[in-house]
């Protein structure tokens, strides 16, 4: 597997880098299945693929100096500040089920899990019963494709396929500003419902984080 240090980059560059991830692996036909960590700055909203932006205050994200970007994969929105990102590209073959999409979450999910087991933190998959939900803001729904601490959701994950090959990538939170996820998603923000690792274990860094997940 080729690991890919954690680096805090734009959201712009961020998902180029991803794009161009996916684009060479299927270029050069490559077996090896890639896992990159990163970090976001300015803070950014990413929009799903095909996610309309009427919710948004373009003129309130400049004002904080939020940057907005869309994404390859579908899903809602995320404001991606304070928190750890992780993109994995494989080809469908190289899964046990690729072919299919719930299972595909859950291979590359599986990783995540073990590695967060040493950080003494249990992850569990999240409720794949249908979303059917007026949010905007991704992390309010829990889907199948995501992994939850003692129920509450601590990382959300969307995918793409492209000419045989997956990307995965998806938000594990540190921590988040509730009053500031309001103002942008203006929707309630039920904090009962997700999780971050400062809620978890305040003595963890990102930094930390990241060398536990990229330990191969």
């Amino acid at each position: 597997m080729k690991l890919i240090p954690y680096e805090v980059r734009t959201g712009s560059e961020n998902m180029q880098i991803d794009s161009d991830l996916l684009n060479q692996a299927i270029l050069m036909q490559s077996q090896e299945p890639v896992f990159r960590l990163y970090g976001w700055s300015p803070a950014c909203v990413s929009l799903g693929r095909n996610q309309k932006d009427d919710f948004i205050d373009y003129d309130f994200l400049k004002s904080k100096n939020i940057d907005v970007v869309r994404r390859l994969t579908g899903g809602r929105a995320l404001l991606h500040d304070d928190e750890i990102t992780y993109s994995f590209v494989c080809p469908v073959s190289y899964l046990k089920n690729g072919d299919n999409v719930t299972q595909s979450y859950k291979e590359i999910s599986q990783f995540l899990i073990d590695k967060f087991k040493k950080l003494d933190i249990e992850l569990t998959f999240g409720s794949e019963k249908p979303v059917h939900t007026k949010f905007d803001y991704c992390m309010l729904i829990s889907t199948g494709a995501d992994l939850c601490y003692n129920g509450k959701k601590l990382i959300g994950s969307a995918q793409c396929r492209k000419e045989g090959y997956i990307l995965q990538h998806g938000s594990i939170l540190y921590d988040y500003n509730t009053a500031l996820l309001q103002e942008i998603f203006k929707e309630h923000v039920d904090a009962s419902s997700i999780i971050s690792i400062k809620d978890i274990n305040p003595n963890l860094s990102k930094n930390g984080i990241a060398s536990i997940l990229l330990e191969y």
